[in-house]
């Protein structure tokens, strides 16, 4: 089995510290890791240390827009005179950076007000996202699913967000933030440009949980793909039973709400995670007829007759 070297860059996250990935005989580093001096010290040391010169690096890819994972992206490429793919839903992300952030931000208010948070947490989250230190645009090669660079096929794997992607190379499968170790990656509020995320989400995990039993995770070390899929499955199904009991009995909550019922304070970035989650689930359930949008007030939910019951699949 060919070489795939692990390089801890950045100072760390809620999700821990992130995972880059060299592909030595392949000349492919997956997942650079986010801007700043000292990650690209460790990611360059790393590149060394894996035995591969910055100048045979010939292919860049990246699973998906977050600047944790892409931030360095363009600086190694631009240095390495490397390609720079990821799939093509999320390369507007990066390649064209300074006009879809904005684009961005105004999505998110967007769904931030229909999520109902109130208007002063929106106007902080919004005007507290700084810009990332990367170029506002750059050469991407966008990819879809079954696409391979250099012997690394890509997998596509929405959710966490709608261009996410794992990549497969000779058996070893590199998983970004579709699973992790210590952390359940957020759904709904970690990209708001999906309609069901949590539906896409559980598919994608029961897709690679098919196929694979071990993964390289984008924060952490090498983890069992099939158990950490069961204890996702679980987490959200037990998830979907607290947002239904968070509905009141006569009417209806927003995800904001039901947010504040399921992780109390939420500060900062948290608060667009914490009612984009609670989102992702209420539409989720709003699909399998557990609940709808209330007539008198389009942005709250309330629960159906109680013969429902969450089940053991939320999917599709």
């Amino acid at each position: 089995m060919t070489d795939v070297c692990r390089v801890a860059v950045g100072a760390g996250t809620p999700e821990g510290v992130n995972s880059a990935y060299v592909l030595p005989d392949a000349g492919v580093v997956v997942d650079p890791g986010p801007p700043g001096e000292d990650a690209w010290t460790a990611l360059r040391g790393g590149i060394d240390d894996a035995g591969l010169a910055l100048g045979d690096v010939e292919h860049v890819l990246v699973t998906h827009w977050h600047a944790d994972h892409s931030g360095l992206a363009a600086r190694l490429a631009g240095a390495a005179d490397a390609t720079l793919a990821m799939h093509a839903a999320d390369a507007p992300l990066v390649g064209d950076y300074a006009a879809e952030r904005e684009r961005r931000l105004d999505r998110d208010a967007a769904a931030l007000r229909r999520w109902g948070v109130p208007e002063a947490v929106r106007t902080r989250l919004v005007e507290r996202d700084r810009p990332s230190p990367v170029p506002d645009e750059y050469d991407v090669r966008a990819l879809s699913d079954g696409d391979s660079v250099a012997g690394v096929e890509l997998v596509h794997t929405p959710g966490h967000t709608a261009g996410h992607a794992s990549f497969l190379y000779d058996g070893r499968l590199l998983l970004g933030d579709l699973l992790l170790p210590t952390y359940t990656p957020n759904v709904g509020g970690s990209d708001t440009r999906t309609d069901d995320p949590l539906a896409d989400y559980l598919a994608s995990v029961d897709r690679v949980a098919a196929a694979h039993e071990r993964g390289e995770p984008g924060h952490g070390t090498t983890m069992n793909v099939r158990e950490a899929a069961e204890n996702v499955r679980e987490h959200h199904r037990e998830r979907a039973r607290r947002v239904l009991d968070a509905l009141p009995a006569d009417g209806g909550a927003t995800p904001w709400a039901v947010a504040q019922d399921l992780f109390g304070e939420m500060n900062g970035i948290h608060a667009k995670f914490g009612a984009g989650e609670a989102s992702a689930h209420l539409r989720r359930l709003d699909a399998l007829r557990a609940v709808e949008p209330c007539a008198e007030d389009p942005v709250a939910y309330r629960a159906l007759p109680d013969d429902y019951s969450v089940g053991s699949n939320l999917t599709p």
